[in-house]
């Protein structure tokens, strides 16, 4: 009876600050909640229909909770070293965790000792497709002087299989930057509270395959029907992120 005592106690101060917060009306907001996941009115802002000026206040929370996260992640993680497909998950969940209304691309880029120099946003699209635009991402990658590359994206629909489209488009990016000498470390799918690697699961190229490429490539977080990953096989890769990669 205490633990549900506290699940209610908490969950009323999740609605009293999100209405005070937000100005969202406190009647709208339990309402919803009867019968929705609150969690809703920040993932996925319109559900209730804001005004212009509430919606704001909730990207503006929403900003301030990824701020903390990040913040959060650099302290305990100071010199900022990404050495594995687990550390690499861990920081860009702090990125995308929560992001379950929109499609968004990121990179983290690295130098030789597998410090991240930047992280940028390169794609932000609907809930089911985001472009990418591989000449961006090299431009960057040269200001910066990078060594190395980490892609991420999240899946809005919540499902950890990468579609054909994302390994489609590791390798389109590999074909890039492996002839520069640039290594692509990994691509890492964010989907609810959980993500998955594509160098973990054997779906990340070591070398180019086919000349470069730089159209525009669109990325699609389709569902894969024909590869769901099983409750054991997801328990045996988060088990097995702690490997470094080899330099």
């Amino acid at each position: 009876m205490d633990e549900l005592h506290t699940i209610e106690r908490y969950m009323t101060d999740f609605v009293q600050a999100i209405h005070k917060l937000t100005r969202i009306p406190l009647h709208k907001l339990e309402a919803y909640g009867t019968v929705n996941n609150l969690m809703n009115v920040l993932e996925h802002p319109l559900v209730l229909e804001p005004t212009a000026s509430q919606l704001q206040k909730i990207e503006q929370l929403n900003a301030f909770l990824r701020a903390y996260r990040v913040v959060k992640w650099e302290e305990e993680n100071a010199k900022r070293h990404i050495r594995s497909p687990k550390q690499a998950g861990d920081y860009f969940a702090t990125l995308l965790e929560g992001v379950q209304d929109r499609e968004k691309f990121l990179v983290a880029f690295l130098d030789n000792g597998n410090r991240i120099i930047e992280t940028r946003t390169f794609a932000e699209g609907g809930i089911d497709h985001a472009l990418v635009h591989p000449r961006a991402i090299l431009k960057a990658a040269l200001h910066c002087d990078c060594a190395s590359l980490i892609f991420a994206h999240n899946h809005p629909g919540g499902t950890l299989s990468p579609s054909p489209e994302d390994v489609q488009l590791t390798r389109r990016l590999v074909d890039i930057f492996d002839p520069l000498n640039i290594k692509v470390l990994d691509h890492i799918i964010i989907a609810g509270n959980g993500y998955i690697s594509l160098a973990e699961s054997g779906n990340l190229p070591n070398v180019a395959e086919k000349p470069s490429s730089y159209e525009s490539i669109p990325l699609r977080a389709m569902e894969r029907s024909d590869w769901p990953i099983q409750e054991d096989e997801l328990a045996f890769v988060n088990d097995n992120l702690n490997d470094e990669w080899e330099r």
